[in-house]
This record gives C-alpha cells, structure tokens and sequence, in this order.
C-alpha cells in the first residue's frame, strides 16, 4: 500500500476529477475539466515502468497501475484526448456530458495502465457506462433511444468477456493481462468480447447507430476511446491471431462502402471508425513488431486526426443545426478556419504526406510487404484509396466546397477553435516529426517513413482515387437518404420479432389457462363425487359393517406378511 500511495493513478484523477465537476458551473468547473486531463498527462508521463500498485482478491494477485511502453502510449493519447474534447465542448451546457466524459476518459486511461484482467474488466464496465451517459446526455429522443441500445450491445460484450475471464482463470489461475492464445472457448468468449467493442462485424452497427446522436461535443470523446482500448488489449492479447488478419480487412472494406453509401456526415466519419480501425486489427493480426507498431501507432494518430474530423463537423452542427450533406455545401465561405481544419484531418485519414497518418498506415503496409504478404497489401492499397473517396475528398467537398446551400454561419467560439487548432497543429507536427511518436513505441522503429518509393506511390494513390472521385460525383452526389446496417435487425425488425413471439405467448398462455381452468372443474366434480358431503365416503356406515371391513383389511394383512 506504501508504493499505491506514492504515485497517483492517472484514470483515478480523470474519474474523480469528472465526479468533482459534475456540481460545479463556470469558471471552476471550466478550469477543473482542463487541469484534470494535464494532470493525468504529467502523472502518465513520469511514472515508472513496472508494476506500480498490487492488491489481493479472493487469493489472486492483482496488478490495478502497471507500466511499460505500449501503456504509457495509450495512457498519454488518451489523456490528451480527454484535454482536446474538453476544451472543445467547454462551452456545451450541460450538467452530465463533460463530466461522464471525463470519467469515460479515466476509464479508457484505467484499461491502458490495468496489469490484471479483473481490473481490465471493471474499468470496461464503467467506461461503458461512462459513454452510454455521453450519448443520452445530447438530450433527443433518438439519443436516449440510442444510448439504450448502445448500453444493451455493451453489457453483452461485458458478460461474454466476463464469462471468458472466469474460464481463463479456472483453466490457468492466473489473472496476468497476457498473450491468450485460442484454443479454449473461455479464450474464444474474451476475444468476441474485445471485437465487440473494436465494432468488428456482424456487431458493430453500434457505432455509427449511437455516435450520431450524441452531441456535437459528445461524439468527438465517443471517437477516442471504446474502439482503442479494444485495440490496446487486442495488441496486449491476440497479436499475432492471424483471424484478426481476416477481420481487420473485412472491417476496412464494410467502413469505406457504408461511408460512400452515407448522408450524414458524422455518420460517414462514424463508419470511418470501423475502416481505420480495421487496419489496426490487421496489424495486430500480421502480429511482427513493425506491424504492432505500426497498429500501435496509428491508434495514437487516429484519435487525433479522427477527434479533428468530429470537431470541424461537430462545428458545423452547432453553428447550423444541420447534419446531412444534402443540407450543406458552400460553407468555406463564412467558415474558412473549420474548413482549413477539416481539410488537415482528411489529409491525415488519407495518409497524406507530411501529415501522422502517413507515418503511422504505412508501417502497416510495410509489415504486409515484410511478411510477404501480397494480397493484404493489395487489399490495404486499394483501402487506402477508399480512405481518400470517404473521408479525404467525401466529406469536406460535401459539407464545404458542394453547391452552395445559402447558409451562411460564423465560426464557431473560440475554445472550440483553438481545440481544432491544437489537433491540427499535432496532425502536421507528427507528420513532419516522427521520431518522438516512434520513440514511444513498444519496439524499435528503425523504420523510414519518406523515402522515394513510400511518397511517390502514395501520392499516386491519392491522386488517381481523387481524380475517380470527381470523374464519378454525378453518380455520388448526396440525395437525403438512409443506409439500413444490421442494427436494423434489433432497430425494426427485432421489436417486430418480439411482438409477434409476444402475440404467440399470450395465445399459447391463455389456451394454458382455459384447458387448466378445464382440469380443475374436472378435478373439483371428482372430489365432490368421492369426498362431498353426498359421496360414498361421506355416507353414514353400521357398525357392524365397518367391522366386517377391519376383519377384511386385517385378514389380507396377514396372508401378505406370513407369504
């Protein structure tokens, strides 16, 4: 307990600090959400490698603060992330976000520094509650319907996670956050657990189902955090499943066509979540230590680049109210900053040259090549151009550049600004300085991003898949329509389903009812015929006739006993 009280846990001063704010208003409150996101960046930075704090549960060894270089890379993104959202939805009046926010955050900071799968599992479950408080706070209908069952997605990968733990433990007794290999269900169970929150299809239409609805703060802090922790304790888990190869690419491809199919431009950005997650998971799949930093890596500059992208079109929602890319078009006009901003976070989703998302995709790509494997470069290649259709020309040419929409809102306020600025500063910074992005990471990078071959090929990627875009923009122009995913099956057709199941029980109960109701007059005029007040058994009998019977009864006992 010595060592638990020398050094502070990053997460508990998010947690606690988000818990401290919910009461305050103002300049105390506005000054508490940021300096508790600095404090947990300092407490993350210069806290030593090792196990910190150590506990005992029910005899078993727990690790609650442990510390080596892959925690301390996610610790210290997420940390900033939480700075970044705050100072973006300073301004968002209301009691509940910032302060779940804040404890989500912790949260997610919580998973990263966990040495144990107890400790892993009870900050999986709070962060899902913390998120779930996010989205229900934007204060609609649809983000309370949503939140619902973004909650109800969650606790079943929370109980198919638990589940998988409590097997691992009996089969190993040990609770140590390790490598898992698949050759147990109970290790198959932790794994769906993990996918669900990395929204690995069939499940992950949560994502884009319940990110939309949030506010237009609230969604930048949902962009962050579920979806990295699952790549975080995938990385620490399964690297090297060479499943997740399989999966990370079907993800890539099931975001970049549901992006192209969407209206909603936060619903597009929502879907890129999915695509680029995927080509985390792919690292982690190809499972060498140039393709787990490179999934490493890209998970710390997706959150930035990604968070960017929320923030130019949470901004575009605030000052406008509008949300579908039907709707807009033309606002560079009154909103150059937002769009210069958005432009930078697109250019570093498509791994544009000189922005972070160059120097950390195509470490993924190298990984593939490496391992001689072509196909999954082939198929990362052509994802990559989808990126760019999606995300890197989509939206920001429909929100800002399309047909004028005759809006004309100002720039959003100024925290919201300057939260924009700090991101697009890091997404070209990182891009142009590396070297300490690639010193966190958990293997030597002797890896060299800008060289001929690495520039010129992407550059040409880009450009063709640009030139696609426009050759084609009769045929992609936005028309205010909806795309149905599988959360359509629990959205519509589940309640359907469950009423007519409902229906077939309430008939097959009250048929029950009707033949027992049957059974029991039957029953009742049976007693009354034997046992009523006018039955045989009822009737007044001589006395010498009971005695015969004794006599009987008696005589039959004896033949049976001396037999």
């Amino acid at each position: 307990m010595d060592a638990m009280t020398e050094f502070l846990h990053p997460g508990l001063v998010l947690i606690f600090g988000g818990l401290i704010a919910a009461p305050l208003r103002g300049a105390a409150r506005a000054a508490l959400v940021l300096l508790a996101p600095l404090a947990a960046m300092v407490l993350v930075w210069m806290a030593p490698e090792g196990a910190i704090w150590h506990a005992q549960f029910l005899g078993y060894e727990l690790t609650p603060f442990a510390v080596d270089k892959l925690s301390r890379l996610f610790a210290l993104i997420f940390s900033i992330m939480a700075f970044g959202g705050a100072l973006f939805a300073l301004n968002r009046d209301n009691r509940i976000e910032l302060p779940a926010a804040l404890v989500y955050a912790g949260s997610a900071v919580g998973v990263a520094l966990a040495g144990d799968l107890v400790t892993v599992f009870v900050y999986w479950e709070l962060m899902a509650i913390g998120s779930t408080l996010v989205i229900w706070s934007a204060g609609t209908s649809q983000s309370r319907a949503a939140s619902f069952r973004y909650l109800m997605i969650h606790l079943l990968g929370g109980v198919l996670l638990m589940a998988g733990i409590a097997g691992h433990v009996a089969a190993s007794g040990s609770l140590a956050l390790g490598h898992i290999a698949l050759d147990t269900p109970a290790h198959w169970l932790i794994l769906a657990g993990f996918l669900i929150n990395a929204a690995a299809p069939p499940l992950s239409a949560w994502l884009p189902d319940a990110y939309p609805e949030a506010s237009w703060s609230g969604t930048v802090f949902l962009s962050a955090f579920t979806t990295k922790t699952a790549v975080y304790v995938l990385l620490r888990s399964f690297a090297g499943t060479e499943l997740l190869v399989y999966v990370g690419l079907f993800m890539v491809f099931y975001g970049i066509v549901f992006a192209l199919l969407e209206n909603d431009m936060r619903r597009i950005l929502a879907y890129s979540i999915v695509n680029q997650v995927g080509f985390m998971v792919t690292g982690i799949g190809i499972g060498t230590e140039m393709a787990l930093n490179g999934a490493a890596a890209h998970a710390f500059t997706h959150i930035i680049y990604k968070g960017l992208l929320l923030m130019s079109a949470g901004s575009v929602l605030h000052m406008t109210g509008k949300r579908k890319c039907s709707d807009l078009g033309g606002l560079f006009q009154t909103m150059p900053f937002t769009a210069t901003c958005g432009i930078i976070g697109a250019l570093a989703i498509s791994a544009f040259p000189l922005t972070s998302g160059f120097v950390s995709k195509s470490m993924i790509s190298q990984a593939a090549v490496d391992g001689h494997l072509y196909a999954v470069w082939l198929l990362l290649a052509a994802a990559s151009a989808g990126v760019f259709l999606h995300a890197g020309i989509k939206f920001p040419w429909f929100v800002f550049f399309q047909k004028d929409s005759g809006l004309r809102p100002p720039e959003p306020p100024l925290n919201m600004r300057l939260a924009m600025f700090l991101f697009s500063a890091l997404c070209i910074g990182l891009g142009i300085f590396y070297e300490p992005l690639y010193a966190l990471l958990p293997y030597s990078a002797n890896y060299v991003p800008y060289d001929g071959a690495h520039v010129v090929g992407q550059l040409q990627l880009l450009l063709f898949s640009g030139l696609v875009f426009f050759l084609m923009l009769p045929m992609l122009r936005r028309t205010p329509t909806i795309t149905l995913d599988v959360d359509w099956l629990y959205r519509r057709a589940g309640p359907a389903v469950v009423a007519v199941c409902a229906g077939a029980l309430s008939r097959g109960l009250a048929t029950l009812g009707t033949e027992a109701r049957d059974w029991g007059a039957a029953l009742l005029r049976w007693t009354k015929r034997w046992h009523g007040p006018a039955s045989v058994l009822a009737r007044t009998q001589s006395t010498g006739a009971m005695a015969l019977w004794i006599s009987v009864l008696l005589a039959l006992y004896l033949v049976m006993y001396y037999a």
